[in-house]
């Protein structure tokens, strides 16, 4: 893929956002020398991008994690490093945004200097198998819901549509059409479907683009 110096992935609770955040860090890392992850997510403490942090040391990759990340501290007392994301315009970093717009409300504490740089891609990570999201329509109301609260506006799609381990080729297939709808609707380009590696080889001819992921492992 391509990039922009800042990367925020929003979408609804468990739509996969953290999944795709260590990924597309360990491409962008393909790709830059000075690399970071930084995990807003406040809402959700389960799914966290610092399971992945010996893989960050080892690749190279800055890990940019609030103490709080897993309460729901108010954001001011977020700690100083955080402002690295907007004020050091060396480092490229991927965002992993909280749910719904609970969690957006901690990307708008940078809101003003992410719009002033300009050089962003948010997407919205949709998922057609959560059960809040199962069309366009509901899809498009969380979308709208999280603008709202952080005050920036989508740039693009990431269909991210899965049943977890159970996902089958078929499973990603049946969810081109909601997710092109979800991108028509919202005048927005749907930029990847993503799909677990184990499916790339049965879908890479019909999909396109496509992202690949490898399983983010849960620590103990």
């Amino acid at each position: 893929m391509k990039y922009k110096r800042l990367t925020i992935l929003c979408g609804h609770y468990g739509s996969g956002k953290t999944n795709i955040a260590v990924n597309m860090a360990y491409d962008l890392r393909a790709q830059r020398d000075n690399v970071a992850v930084a995990d807003l997510d406040i809402v959700n403490p389960y799914f966290r991008t610092k399971d992945s942090q010996k893989d960050f040391e080892e690749r190279g990759i800055r890990l940019i994690c609030s103490d709080f990340a897993s309460s729901n501290v108010d954001l001011p007392s977020m700690p100083a490093d955080l402002y690295s994301i907007t004020d050091d315009h060396s480092l490229s970093v991927i965002l992993d945004i909280g749910g719904d717009d609970r969690g957006a409300y901690a990307l708008g504490r940078l809101r003003d200097a992410i719009l002033t740089e300009n050089d962003y891609d948010m997407y919205m990570v949709v998922n057609q198998y959560r059960p809040l999201t199962p069309d366009a329509q509901s899809t498009l109301e969380v979308m709208g819901e999280i603008e709202a609260a952080c005050g920036i506006p989508f740039t693009g799609i990431i269909n991210n549509s899965n049943i977890a381990r159970e996902t089958t080729a078929q499973d990603v297939l049946d969810t081109v059409d909601y997710a092109n709808e979800v991108g028509k609707r919202s005048g927005l380009p749907v930029v990847c479907t993503t799909v677990e590696d184990r499916l790339y080889d049965e879908l890479k001819d019909k999909l396109s683009p496509i992202f690949s992921l490898q399983l983010q492992a849960k620590l103990i």
